[in-house]
């Protein structure tokens, strides 16, 4: 070994010489960490010793700090049962880990990471000794609660386009009673303590769903009086201001303002409003032209209105997709009402033919149509001759109803006119070539002449299927006198004649009752020939009935058909079998209906050998009356043999219920529901487009 390794070891085996008290000062003061000495006495702590490092990251001087107890800077998050928990840890030798703000001297705060142990001895008076060591994680803290942040506004956006698609799943169906109902309560679950729609329908009013009446001007106008506080809801109505207003359910607003109008539907929906949060948010539901109505939120516990902007733009999304689906429904409406007027001003107000059973029914094939390319016509000629016309025009949509429209003006004149099938025919082609109506169509157009109690048919057709003839479970095809379409009849029009017996039925009908996709037309005159041949009801509206049980469950074009019926001679026999038990008619809303449904009544009691008649004339009579009294569009009458009783429906476009009333002092009427009451049980149900009524009479 050289001289420098035997100096080496010798190194190696020399024990190091004792550190100072001094040096260790001066190295913890200089450590480049902020350090302290703390001491616990019983449950006292303080601070006995800080660094320069712990002045220069606080910004404390040590006078300031040695001397005083560590919760006079920790006091944002000091707990006594937790600091007791962390000195029993420190006192059992364990080396804790925890962070807390620090309170600055101006008023700031850090986040502090302390790491504290216990030193090994205590001094003579038992006092513990602790380091702890000081960790700047401001930074760190900043950027978790920014991600948190960030996070919280993703979810708050993610939860907010939830709901959204939910607010659109509900309007999706906009024409339910409670549409608004139930957005209403979706704004409760996710930002509101209450919430509710008021529209501005027949006066400014707290709804449950849209309503397809018309707009009139809210109650109450803003005050004009420049020394008068403006209406601040008010201006949200007319558009004069924008965003959202508060709404103080506590505040005197005055008689004749809106504010004071809503106030009032508010209190009267949720007393408990008026105590806490005793303000509510007002919005506007925009429309294309006006505005609509208003939102009313009320903030969810312990939040205020400032709490609700952070929903303003989701707020601002609901009120556009509501007033949407307002504007959409009462388009719709009007849409519907114009289409009823155009079907009500072209379908025919039948008339009675003394002498006749007639049954006449129309259904177009989409549910949302009202009014397609078939049609049908019967007229009161003269005293003895009945004119009837059934046709079809190709197409489904106005250009179609305005051909048949036209079509059906110009047979009405010529029919009066006229007369004779063939030559009313030949008339109607010459005008229609000039009138260049661009659709092609067919018909049937025939009289029923009744001369000493014997009735003729004399028909003569353009294009159309053959009527058919029942006669003692026979059927024949009526086909003579056919003939081109309407306007493109060069030749003269024939015309074919059928003397009628008593019991025989006559059928005229559209193609939609037997065209269907899987076989061809002639297959399908061919079943409607064999059902005709197998009827057995002894009424014109039994016979029809028995067609479209059979043959129009689902048809899939129009279906227009005509039944005409010479009534049985007194003493005539009934052919034996069974017939559907019930009828319906199609009547327009006109004082004459009422008498046609009595006599669809009498003649039903008698097909089906029912009693009660009296009493059912009575019943059918006065449900009808009402239909045509207080409803709107045609009137739809159907009778049901229940098996132990007559079931009478009555349905119209007015979903308002019947009402019970004491009658009328000085006039006469005002006792139909009370007369309905005596005689049978009775009610009522909402239909699809408005109401129906059902009587089912007393044995």
């Amino acid at each position: 070994m050289d001289q420098r390794g035997q100096r080496e070891h010798l190194a190696l085996r020399t024990p190091p010489t004792p550190v100072g008290v001094d040096l260790l000062a001066t190295a913890m003061q200089h450590a480049g960490t902020a350090m302290a000495l703390l001491r616990r006495s019983g449950h006292l702590y303080s601070i006995d010793w800080v660094n320069d490092e712990f002045v220069a990251m606080t910004g404390y001087p040590q006078r300031a700090v040695v001397g005083r107890a560590p919760r006079d800077f920790f006091r944002e998050n000091w707990s006594e049962s937790a600091m007791l928990d962390l000195a029993d840890s420190v006192s059992s030798g364990t080396k804790v880990d925890v962070t807390l703000p620090f309170a600055r001297p101006d008023g700031g705060s850090l986040w502090l990471r302390l790491t504290v142990s216990r030193l090994p001895e205590d001094d003579a008076e038992g006092v513990e000794r602790w380091v702890a060591v000081f960790t700047d994680k401001t930074d760190d803290v900043a950027r978790d609660v920014s991600q948190l942040e960030s996070i919280a506004t993703e979810r708050h956006a993610r939860n907010g386009l939830a709901m959204l698609s939910q607010v659109s799943d509900i309007l999706a169906d906009a024409e339910h009673p409670a549409v608004l109902a139930d957005v209403a309560a979706l704004l409760v679950r996710s930002v509101a303590r209450w919430a509710g729609f008021a529209l501005v329908d027949d006066g400014l009013r707290l709804v449950h769903g849209i309503s397809t009446g018309a707009v009139t001007r809210p109650p109450g106008t803003p005050p004009r009086s420049s020394e008068t506080e403006p209406d601040e809801v008010a201006q949200l109505l007319t558009g004069s201001r924008e965003g959202s207003v508060a709404l103080d359910l506590r505040r005197t607003y005055p008689d004749a303002s809106v504010s004071a109008h809503l106030q009032e539907q508010v209190l009267a929906e949720n007393p408990e409003l008026a105590i806490d949060p005793s303000r509510v948010a007002v919005l506007a539901i925009p429309g294309a032209r006006r505005i609509l109505g208003l939102l009313v939120v009320a903030p969810s516990d312990g939040q205020t209105l400032r709490d609700l902007d952070d929903d303003a733009p989701l707020l601002n999304v609901v009120v556009r997709r509501v007033g949407m689906a307002i504007e959409n429904v009462r388009l719709y409406a009007r849409e519907h009402q114009l289409a009823d007027s155009l079907q009500r001003a072209m379908l025919p107000e039948q008339a009675d033919i003394p002498g006749l059973d007639l049954w006449t029914y129309y259904s177009p094939n989409s549910g949302h149509a009202q009014v397609g390319g078939d049609w049908y016509d019967i007229l009161q000629i003269r005293a003895g001759v009945a004119g009837v016309v059934i046709g079809d025009v190709v197409g489904h949509d106005v250009e179609a109803a305005a051909a048949m429209g036209q079509l059906r003006s110009v047979v009405r004149s010529y029919a009066f006119e006229l007369t004779e099938p063939a030559i009313v025919l030949d008339r109607v082609d010459r005008l229609v070539r000039g009138m260049r109506i661009p659709r092609a169509a067919s018909l049937v157009y025939a009289t029923m002449t009744c001369v000493e109690d014997t009735w003729t048919f004399e028909y003569s057709r353009a294009g159309h299927l053959p009527p058919l003839l029942l006669r003692d479970g026979v059927v024949t095809q009526l086909g003579d006198a056919g003939g081109s379409l309407i306007g493109f009849g060069e030749r003269p029009r024939s015309a074919g004649q059928v003397d009628l017996r008593p019991g025989d039925v006559v059928v005229l009908y559209t193609d939609g009752l037997i065209e269907r996709r899987d076989r061809s037309l002639r297959a399908g005159l061919g079943a409607l020939v064999a059902v005709a041949e197998s009827i057995t009801a002894p009424d014109a509206a039994g016979v029809g009935e028995e067609l479209l049980a059979t043959l129009a469950e689902e048809p899939e074009d129009d279906v227009a058909v005509v039944i005409l019926r010479v009534p049985d001679a007194p003493g005539g026999v009934m052919r034996p079998g069974s017939s559907p038990r019930r009828r319906r008619w199609v009547l327009p809303s006109e004082a004459a209906s009422i008498g046609r449904a009595r006599h669809s009544v009498l003649r039903t009691c008698d097909a089906w050998d029912l009693g009660n008649v009296a009493n059912a004339e009575l019943v059918v009579s006065e449900l009808v009356a009402n239909a045509v009294l207080h409803g709107w569009g045609h009137v739809a009458l159907r009778l049901f043999d229940t098996g132990d009783g007559l079931r009478i429906e009555v349905e119209d476009a007015n979903p308002a219920p019947p009402v019970i009333t004491e009658g009328h002092a000085n006039g006469v009427g005002g006792y139909g529901v009370q007369i309905i009451e005596r005689l049978a049980d009775w009610g009522w149900r909402p239909s699809g487009e408005g109401k129906i009524v059902w009587a089912k009479l007393r044995t």
